[in-house]
């Protein structure tokens, strides 16, 4: 769901310094809630569909000599229903997942000036392309055409370009340019459409002025499918120069194959996807690219992608990170200036070996080729809030906001975070902002609801961890925290099978940790967290942070593992109180 649009607060200030009332300017954010709540649709649909009734009472109801009374009695409850019609579309929003309560427009507020795009910053968003393709069934090829672009446009110096994951979080939505360019804070907007019909490609492609909504160029290019690398490279050398920018690209790969391509594009569409079943078909369209070229680097960088997201959550973390590590490790030595392969080959250090500072090196290896990468600046976020170094974290933090500014993800990470070091407001914010950008954003464990049970709102945590069951079908593991921090003993264990039942063959031992200890089990605790040290859980890194661990500093062996795991003790248990 898109969030509603706000008046540029220059704007309202200067009716406000002219000495104007600010009437006019409610009244127009009055009119611009009706539009984002559909209530005119549902008026004018309504409308319609009642004229219809009306129609068919009056020319049906006379012949079968139905009574006046009842011809009258069903206009008006045609009538009485338009104005309850209206309330309902108000309220409450139809969703693929059922009926939702529409989320409240975020407030009018005045901001600063670094808030918006300078009107001289050379800044652009990439939307996804749409498939034309005769069967739309290329949604991964329009995807991948407008990611490579992406990709090359944030190697441009002087030019700020919004991360894929906020751009694309805007397929779909009804929501009008400004209105992305203002949430993305650029200026630009490169919006196209791909149409692939056999071995022939049409690309369209327009970047347009978001501050006007006036076209700065537009092309339409028809190719074969090997003539796609030059296609994407024009595209990126026709945006730097209509922006005056300077660039120089580097050949496309001639020597890969597309048919290589091709398959890697379709493995990279599923490994966005959280599914098992889709990050395994995707390792193996990413082998099967490799088949066709040996020596393509991101093909790996693929696979190192696919097993990380398969570990812990589906295989056991030794497997799934040894596979990380020989994919990232592959990818590196036929190109090091992949950044994303760095972050994944310091993950791999992390939890197989251990070594923290090995990890450290690799993260900034990462930033060092790609600063603006969200990949990389949210991982480095992540292991410095393990390692207890407040203030990198909270920069890097930062920074993974203002360039993924609406990634569902990164607001939810946030939040948790937050929490950890005890800044609840930031972590309420982080934490609503996920459920405005979308109130069905509950597939992962839904964080804010762990800010709720901890400020004591038990029944609000409990309503978003089921709400995220009925989403995800898996029983989140902080249902049963909450419910042993509610002293209701017996459900907390039957949830605590739930969950490892609905995971499968693994279940990570520092995630079990968690309901033991608030259940008062260290013993058993205990045992979880050391089996979580011999797996080589990936999140068990995080016990020195988390509050839930904090009835088990004083025990010799929580804090044994802690230093097995490379973490400094004190470091860590003080990181809320810094």
């Amino acid at each position: 769901m898109v969030t509603p649009k706000v008046p540029v607060a220059n704007q309202g200030a200067n009716t406000r310094l002219a000495g104007k009332p600010d009437r006019p300017v409610k009244l127009k954010n009055f009119f611009a809630e009706l539009k984002r709540r559909r209530v005119y649709t549902v008026a004018v649909t309504y409308g319609v569909v009642a004229w219809l009734l009306i129609q068919v009472v009056t020319q049906v109801f006379p012949p079968f000599e139905v009574s006046n009374w009842a011809e009258r009695l069903v206009i008006i409850a045609i009538v009485l229903g338009f104005p309850i019609a209206l309330v309902f579309a108000w309220i409450y929003d139809i969703t693929s997942h059922g009926i939702v309560r529409t989320q409240e427009a975020q407030p009018e507020r005045t901001r600063s000036a670094t808030e918006y795009s300078h009107p001289n910053d050379r800044s652009i968003a990439v939307l996804p392309f749409t498939d034309l393709s005769p069967g739309k069934d290329h949604a991964y090829f329009s995807d991948g055409v407008a990611e490579e672009i992406l990709t090359a446009l944030a190697k441009v110096d002087g030019l700020r370009v919004a991360a894929r994951r906020s751009s694309f979080w805007f397929r779909g939505k009804e929501a009008e340019l400004p209105e992305i360019a203002q949430r993305l804070n650029v200026n630009h907007v490169l919006e196209g459409s791909v149409r692939r019909d056999g071995n022939l490609v049409r690309v369209a492609a327009e970047l347009i002025d978001a501050r006007n909504g006036f076209t700065i160029w537009s092309e339409t290019y028809e190719r074969e499918m090997h003539g796609i690398f030059a296609v994407q490279d024009e595209i990126t050398c026709s945006i730097v120069d209509a922006l005056k920018l300077k660039l120089e690209i580097s050949p496309a790969p001639r020597s890969r194959s597309t048919d290589a391509y091709d398959l890697y594009l379709q493995g990279l569409f599923l490994s966005d996807k959280s599914t098992e079943e889709a990050l395994r078909t995707s390792l193996e369209f990413f082998g099967r690219a490799l088949d066709k070229d040996p020596r393509f680097a991101r093909a790996w960088i693929g696979i190192a992608k696919s097993w990380l997201w398969l570990a812990d959550a589906y295989v056991e973390p030794i497997e799934a990170y040894s596979n990380v590590r020989d994919a990232a490790l592959n990818a590196i030595n036929i190109a090091d200036g992949e950044a994303e392969a760095h972050v994944y080959l310091a993950e791999a250090k992390r939890i197989l070996d251990w070594d923290l500072r090995a990890a450290e090196a690799e993260y900034l290896r990462a930033l060092e080729i790609d600063s603006n990468s969200t990949t990389s600046n949210y991982f480095i976020a992540a292991f410095y809030a393990a390692v207890g170094e407040r203030e990198k974290t909270l920069r890097y933090l930062s920074r993974t906001a203002k360039i993924d500014p609406a990634s569902l993800w990164v607001s939810n990470f946030a939040g948790e975070i937050y929490r950890y070091f005890g800044l609840f407001d930031e972590a309420m914010a982080a934490g609503e902002r996920s459920l405005q950008l979308d109130p069905t954003f509950l597939y992962s464990e839904p964080l804010l609801a762990a800010l709720y049970r901890e400020m004591g709102r038990f029944d609000d945590a409990i309503a978003l961890y089921k709400k995220s069951q009925d989403v995800s079908g898996r029983v989140p593991f902080g249902l049963a925290i909450t419910y042993a921090k509610m002293n209701r003993r017996d459900e907390a264990r039957e949830i605590l099978k739930a969950v490892c039942a609905s995971r499968g063959p693994y279940t990570p031992g520092d995630a079990i940790a968690h309901v033991h200890v608030v259940l008062g089990e260290h013993e058993e605790a205990i045992r979880e967290l050391q089996r979580a040290y011999e797996e080589h859980s990936s999140s068990l890194h995080f016990i020195g942070i988390a509050p839930e661990f904090e009835p088990l500093r004083s025990d010799k062996r929580f804090v044994s593992i802690v230093e097995r795991i490379g973490l400094e003790p004190q470091k860590v248990f003080a990181v809320k109180a810094a």
